[in-house]
């Protein structure tokens, strides 16, 4: 989807640095992804504490050498 956009030239240029992107779409598109995926991990951080019936990392391993 093609969109005009105005960021200022600063904020471009240290996205830019971070992602190690090339052109500018690729540091937008970059910056964009790197959002979404905070908001996702948020979502999920947001369980924490609220799900009956997860296993711990120790009951997993016991699990496991039980075999």
């Amino acid at each position: 989807m093609k969109t005009t956009i105005d960021i200022p030239d600063k904020e471009l240029r240290d996205v830019m640095k971070h992602t190690r992107a090339k052109t500018k779409r690729e540091a937008v598109v970059a910056a964009v992804s790197e959002y979404n995926r905070r908001c996702r991990v948020e979502k999920i951080l947001s369980f924490l504490g609220k799900m009956d019936g997860i296993m711990t990392q120790k009951e997993l391993r016991r699990m496991r050498e039980d075999r």
